[in-house]
């Protein structure tokens, strides 16, 4: 089913670099080589010993919903409750749904979570600041780009831990 190898140090750094760049500060531990998990084309799961990422394609990588330590830095929105089965299943989060607000600007990373126990069920790529977003009535707001129960979530339930 899936690839697992470990990247070269300099493919390692190269990705360390990008998540960098998009990432809050200090969320990175350092990382010598990680362990990938290719699940498909440009789709993998990057570890290195506590850490956990997923590259979702060939420029973004988000942090790995079961590891909320490291979610827990980002921005995020809290949705109603009926919406959260359409995230589960991979929608985009559209302005109706969205009960608060963190801060966040167009193209940052931003965790979906849910308003009544506040778990981050997905995360994704902000269409919109969260300034605008907050005076729409309509719209999509977050690209959906990793949920529980897809194709990286059921990868990691499969290797355990």
């Amino acid at each position: 089913i899936l690839k697992v190898y470990v990247l070269s140090k300099s493919d390692s750094s190269y990705l360390v670099q990008m998540i960098q760049k998009k990432w809050p500060n200090d969320t990175l531990p350092k990382i010598k080589n990680f362990k990938v998990y290719e699940i498909e084309e440009d789709k993998r799961i990057l570890e290195y010993e506590d850490f956990m990422a997923v590259q979702v394609n060939k420029n973004t990588i988000l942090p790995f919903l079961g590891r909320n330590k490291i979610i827990e830095r980002f921005p995020s929105v809290n949705v109603d409750m009926g919406a959260v089965r359409f995230v589960c299943n991979g929608a985009k989060i559209m302005r109706p749904g969205i009960t608060k607000f963190d801060t966040f600007h167009k193209g940052d990373i931003v965790g979906v979570k849910d308003q009544i126990h506040e778990k981050t069920l997905a995360v994704g790529i902000a269409l919109e600041d969260s300034k605008t977003a907050s005076n729409n009535s309509k719209g999509y707001v977050i690209d959906n780009l990793h949920y529980i129960s897809d194709k990286f979530w059921e990868a990691r339930k499969e290797l355990g831990s």
